[in-house]
Parts: C-alpha cells; structure tokens; sequence
C-alpha cells in the first residue's frame, strides 16, 4: 500500500492547543456508528466484564539545553531510550555541523556525540558530575511536548496520564490522558477492570512514515513489558468472554506483540508494524485520539477499522473534534480480524 493513502488534510486549527478540563469532558467519537458522546459516557460504552488495558509508563524530563564545550554554541538534547548505563539515543539540535566526538555539557551532566546525525538522531555519552542522569533529570530536564502543541501547560503533570508510574517514554500515551479518578469510580461500578501494561513511547510518535509504500518504512524497537498480573488479567477476562479493549495505539501493538512470543507476561522489545491486513489476536476493542497523516498510528487505526477510518476522521473534522495530543478520542468497538 502507497503511504499517501493515509494522507488527509489536518487543519492547523483542529489540532488542540490546550487541555481540557476535566480531563474527561473530552469528547468521544463511537467509529462505527459516529455516535457523539462524550469521555466520561465510557462507562455506557463499554460492557460489564470489558478489561481495559492501559500503559502506563511516565513521560522522562528528556529536554536538556547546553552547550557545546568547544564553542559555547547553544544545543539542545531530547533523550528517546536509555541504550545502556552511559549511552543514549537523542534528537540533537542543530544537527548541522554535529561531529562525532563533539563535547556537551549540560549543568552537571557531561556528554560526548558518538555518531553522526541521521535525520536528527545522535547517540550520545551522558555522565553525571555526581549519581546517576536518570536520577537528575527531573530537576535538570523539561518534559517534551509535542512540537505540533503552542499552547501551554498550568502544571507539567497534565501531561502525564493517571496510570504514569514508569519512566522511560519520550511523549505520553495520549489516549489514556482523558481517564479521571471520578471516571475510574464509574467504570468500576459498571463492572469495567483495569490492567495495566508498560511501552516505552519513542521516535516513531515524532515522525511521519518515510518512503513511498508501508514496506519502505521501518518502525523503531521500542521496549514493553506485560506483568504478570496483566497476563493473568487478560487471560481470564478472554476466558469469560470479556473483550480486551486497549487504551492507545501503544497498548496495541504491545499486547499483539506478546500474544505471538512464547508466554504473554513478561519483556521484551517491539518493532511491530500494524497494517491494514493484520490480523489480530488479543485485541478486541481500542480507544484512541485522533493522529496526524501519514503516521503509523493512522495506518494501525486502518488496520483496526478498515476504510471506515477516513468516514471517521471526515465526520470528526467536520464536527469540531480536537486533533492530536490534547484533542478528542474515539472509540473503535470491535476491532477486524
């Protein structure tokens, strides 16, 4: 399939430049019969004995600002995966002119370029003055937003979701950013459990797919990890005959990708592509916001719906729903398999 088939045109002004409060006063668009309801309706919308899978990992302060110690040039760092103790894999800017060996310094964290930059993306040596950069980077770093977001955030932590415990993603699970303590009252009230499961968010939710066709494109590995207690979860919730309904694109791919290892629980990385002709094998339903064209999301959410995903995102963007990030949800209630 051509990449241009996930194209569609996304106004600058459907694209959500602030939060909304409450959380789940967001809007939620039902895909198949593009019903209007709204995110705190969740409870009416899925059935007693649904488990709803969520991520939750939590969004790393990885925007550091420095200097480049030969110059003083200024640089900017956003740190995508922790590669092992000392090294990373960052988003450099400016790119241009970036050498191997070129020497940072960030406060009292030190650091070395140690590859050229591929469309932006360095690794790079991290040392801290004292302990470890992990540990220094909530009160050094920035939490990323989303480049295509000109608004502002009254507290950092609205861009964390409520399930965030886990670090290591570089941009948030957005789908899961509707859910409020009152919502989960209701939802548990209406018989709806909750697991919770864990993906690194990466590059790949900064970048449109590259190349003309979905095969010229390859996704970036990203870690998971299914707990054990989530393995069980879902299994006894597919042997009653509940619906596994994932909460975002990340929670779908992780789950698909364990459903095909040796065991359900337990780690490890994807690199899971979901493609219009995928077949499913955990997910029953999934929750999600609406993404940018050209994207992997959008052709997972293809994947899920078929070409009724275009009808969807043509009645959303002629209703006034918010896109992207801080915008609104829809709901896809059974996904094809």
């Amino acid at each position: 399939m051509r990449i241009d088939e996930f194209d569609y045109h996304l106004p600058d002004a459907a694209i959500a430049q602030t939060a909304i409060e409450p959380r789940d006063a967001s809007r939620l668009l039902v895909a198949r019969t593009l019903e209007d309801r709204r995110f705190a309706d969740l409870p009416e919308v899925l059935r007693h004995g649904d488990l709803l899978v969520v991520n939750r990992t939590r969004v790393r302060a990885a925007r550091l600002h420095g200097t480049k110690t030969d110059t003083g040039g200024k640089v900017e760092l956003l740190l995508l995966r922790r590669l092992d103790e000392r090294r990373w894999e960052a988003l450099i800017r400016p790119a241009r002119r970036m050498r191997v060996g070129t020497k940072l310094r960030f406060d009292d964290i030190d650091g070395a370029v140690l590859s050229n930059p591929v469309d932006g993306v360095v690794s790079v040596v991290l040392e801290a003055v004292d302990g470890d950069v992990d540990d220094l980077l909530p009160s050094r770093g920035e939490v990323p937003l989303p480049p295509y977001f000109h608004g502002s955030l009254g507290d950092p932590e609205r861009y964390q979701t409520l399930f965030a415990k886990t670090v290591g993603s570089a941009a948030a699970p957005t789908a899961a950013l509707h859910f409020t303590p009152r919502l989960m009252s209701s939802l548990t009230n209406a018989g709806v459990t909750v697991a919770e499961i864990e993906l690194d968010v990466g590059l790949d939710t900064f970048r449109p797919m590259s190349g003309e066709t979905l095969a010229d494109h390859r996704i970036h590995r990203e870690r998971y990890v299914v707990p054990g207690d989530a393995a069980d979860a879902i299994t006894a919730t597919r042997n009653r005959g509940g619906r596994i309904v994932a909460v975002g694109t990340t929670v779908v791919r992780t789950l698909e990708t364990a459903a095909a290892a040796a065991s359900l629980g337990g780690s490890g990385h994807s690199d899971l592509f979901i493609t219009p002709g995928y077949e499913f094998r955990l997910v029953d339903a999934m929750l999600t916001n609406f993404h940018a064209p050209r994207t992997t999301l959008i052709a997972l959410v293809a994947a899920a719906l078929g070409p009724g995903w275009r009808h969807a995102y043509t009645a959303a963007l002629a209703r006034g729903y918010r896109f992207l990030s801080f915008g609104d949800a829809m709901f896809i209630d059974e996904v094809r398999s």
